[in-house]
């Protein structure tokens, strides 16, 4: 199979012309980095307050960025935060795409350094669920002006330290839903809603230096659905063209909008991420006769096609099949799940499996904390990492857990978790093995883990 990037459309080539770019849209540039998209295409993205795209210089060659997204305020639409409490999305800035040649060693947009991408990633930094929750119903309001309470810049300047040679993002970017009541100073004047200022406070200002450290692979959460930051996710984040009707904009468009073919991205010659979309999906299992059953089944059918001849796969998305959460209602010793709406889509096909005998690893975050779970059963290995700023769960019952089931017939060998914010960190090894490393929002690292063959094994096994 092919390896990272080496499916990245040489399209970009055929861009190339006299420099385009004025002064103003250099030095307007707000945001620059690569997204990568299917097959390992390298998208060179920016955002700026210019009209106007910059130029990409890559190698001494000159590429002209086209515009994705022009500035625009969209109209209000119903929310799933709080429908009397929202605004129209302004969008002042501009977002411009170019997709990088194959094999570029050095790029810059407007005179920004891109951070372009490596053949083999052998370090990924894992982050999730990073944004503030300022939010009127079941979640509170998060003091965002505090780096203890909200540690999101922390943990990017510690993952960036670690020089990572790829970054996953495995959801939720947005959570600055509702305005900060007036007498709550721990997030007072923060933007809120889901337009450009909102979107810069909660991830791409904070996420700036790890955004120029590596390239990233941007994962949708439910956060970034239709009826939330969707608009928002497809402007910014997503690695694809922009296509009609699937930005979000008008309610009548959701069922294209809040849906996305899954893609593959080969890193390591034997071994590829499977990249879904599963941003819309419920809690509660579905039954065959329900359109948001036939979507999944057609679309997980579509990323196990997708699977081939890669003897590792590692299936990435939002929310956890196989793992647990703490439910607060039994505390200290209630669990929710694995998400069963995504077991009940699975399950006919894959069995108590759940995933083809190739899928070795399961990514997700959702859950604010980090996990791992594997089992003596044949289950591939769940490992989450949701704790990079936003609110954190209360701590997992992991002694409960040891001798649950997050979903029917998984019997589980290990699991350890903490709430604590951090990220993950995986390396690659020489054998096929993944060395898996848990850090706090210092870098401090919190347990190593031995991925193999879908068996994870960590010293310490236990964590605060």
């Amino acid at each position: 199979m092919a390896s990272l990037f080496a499916g990245a459309l040489l399209a970009a080539c055929a861009s190339q012309g006299p420099p385009l770019e004025s002064a103003d849209a250099a030095d307007s540039l707000l945001a620059a980095f690569i997204a990568i998209g299917p097959g390992g295409m390298a998208v060179a993205r920016v955002i700026t307050g210019s009209v106007t795209c910059p130029d990409i210089e890559a190698d001494g060659t000159r590429i002209v960025m086209t515009v994705r997204a022009a500035p625009a305020t969209i109209a209000q639409r119903p929310t799933a935060s709080a429908p009397n409490d929202s605004k129209p999305s302004a969008f002042p800035v501009t977002t411009c795409d170019a997709l990088l040649p194959v094999g570029v060693r050095r790029a810059s947009a407007g005179g920004h350094a891109l951070a372009v991408p490596k053949l083999r990633p052998q370090r990924i930094v894992v982050i999730g669920d990073s944004g503030c929750r300022l939010k009127v119903f079941d979640g509170g309001f998060q003091a965002c002006n505090d780096p203890a309470a909200w540690p999101f810049a922390q943990v990017v300047a510690a993952a960036a330290a670690a020089h990572p040679d790829l970054v996953i993002h495995v959801g939720d970017y947005h959570y600055r839903e509702n305005a900060c009541p007036a007498w709550n100073s721990g997030c007072a004047g923060s933007p809120w809603g889901y337009g450009w200022d909102a979107w810069d406070a909660d991830f791409f200002a904070p996420a700036k230096v790890l955004l120029a450290a590596a390239p990233w692979i941007f994962v949708r959460g439910n956060h970034e659905s239709c009826n939330r930051a969707g608009q928002g996710w497809w402007r910014f984040l997503d690695p694809r063209p922009m296509a009609p009707g699937r930005d979000c904009n008008d309610p009548a468009n959701d069922s294209a909008g809040d849906y996305s073919e899954p893609y593959a991205v080969g890193i390591a010659d034997d071994t590829q991420a499977i990249v879904f979309d599963s941003s819309n999906v419920v809690i509660p299992a579905l039954v065959p006769s329900d359109p948001m059953y036939r979507i999944y089944n057609s679309q997980m059918g579509a990323a196990f096609a997708l699977v081939g001849d890669a003897s590792r796969n590692i299936f990435i998305e939002h929310h956890p099949v196989l793992g647990f959460a703490p439910n607060p209602s039994e505390q200290p010793t209630g669990l929710y799940p694995g998400n069963l709406a995504l077991q009940s889509v699975l399950r006919p096909t894959y069995g108590e499996r759940y995933f083809p005998a190739n899928v070795q690893a399961l990514l997700a975050g959702h859950y604010h904390l980090f996990e791992m779970v594997s089992f003596a059963t044949s289950q591939p290995a769940q490992l989450i990492s949701g704790n990079a700023g936003a609110y954190a769960d209360a701590p997992l019952p992991v002694a409960r857990a040891r001798t649950a089931q997050p979903a029917p017939g998984a019997r589980i060998e290990n699991i350890l978790s903490t709430s604590e914010h951090g990220f993950m960190i995986m390396e690659r090894g020489s054998d096929g093995t993944w060395r898996i490393e848990a850090h706090d929002r210092r870098g401090q690292t919190l347990t190593t883990c031995t991925l193999r063959s879908g068996d994870a094994r960590c010293e310490p096994e236990t964590l605060p």
